[in-house]
């Protein structure tokens, strides 16, 4: 996955800092990478619940390459300044869980796992291996110029399908070890396609798709009109006489703000 304009355009919109982009910029390129498991309507996404400075984060993306999500903490208190990209220290004990929305099930599937790490590449591929039993690896790199802006980000994710051969993953795990920074590899003008080719190279990899992956939220002021309109009768009483006006309501995932006049309110209590 090429992120750089994934993860520029989620700075932006949630106005982030460095470490803060740095935490969900790793985020959304995993759940960019996990649509590759998806089809149709189909939805994955993941959460991090966790007791350091960073609380948690929520991600999701569809089988479109639609990604949104949000940091339970935006700034992410720091008490010092932060000396390394390591974000262990500000996740601390916690927990992931995954789910996919799969449009051919009733019920949505959930796996939960114990952070291990405090690093989401490696407790995503702990989550696989745990929850599901398979051989998993992700990379996740943001690489940022002197002045702290992202000129560069990508992620890799690669599966053992069934079958495979435990040579053939070892050999694998070699490659990766030995693979460039993607961040930097993108920020030079990289391409995907040449990067696995030449990485891969001695297992012969076949391109047989490619899917592009946006920041991308499906909220709407139609979806907040409801959400309004459902509230209790005191809620809405308390609204009218006190305000405030205009009544601004915000997306978590995306950080868009809708606004709402008094008449607008008005009218949507009265029907």
């Amino acid at each position: 996955l090429h992120g750089t304009t994934l993860v520029n355009e989620m700075k932006v919109n949630h106005n982030l800092g460095i470490l803060e982009t740095l935490t969900l910029g790793h985020a959304y390129m995993a759940a960019g990478l996990m649509t590759s498991m998806i089809k149709g309507n189909d939805r994955v996404s993941f959460s991090i619940e966790c007791g350091g400075p960073i609380k948690g984060l929520s991600v999701e993306a569809n089988a479109k390459g639609d990604v949104r999500g949000y940091l339970f903490a935006n700034p992410i208190p720091i008490l010092e300044p932060v000396e390394s990209f390591d974000l262990s220290p500000f996740f601390g004990p916690g927990f992931l869980g995954v789910t996919k929305h799969l449009e051919s099930s009733k019920q949505p599937f959930t796996g939960r796992v114990m952070l291990q790490h405090g690093r989401i590449a490696k407790d995503l591929a702990h989550y696989f291996l745990e929850s599901e039993q398979i051989n998993t690896a992700f990379i996740l790199s943001i690489y940022f110029d002197k002045e702290g802006k992202t000129v560069g980000a990508g992620g890799l994710f690669l599966q053992a399908l069934p079958g495979a051969e435990n040579m053939a993953v070892e050999s694998l795990e070699s490659v990766i070890d030995k693979m460039p920074s993607l961040g930097k590899y993108f920020a030079a003008g990289g391409i995907s396609e040449r990067l696995i080719k030449e990485s891969f190279k001695g297992f012969s990899p076949e391109l047989i798709g490619k899917r592009s992956v946006s920041f991308n939220c499906s909220c709407t002021k139609e979806r907040f009109t409801s959400f309004i309109a459902s509230m209790n009768q005191k809620n809405k009483d308390e609204i009218l006489k006190n305000g405030p006006f205009p009544l601004i309501t915000t997306c978590h995932n995306c950080s868009t703000d809708y606004e709402f006049s008094k008449d607008e309110l008005q009218a949507i209590f009265s029907n």
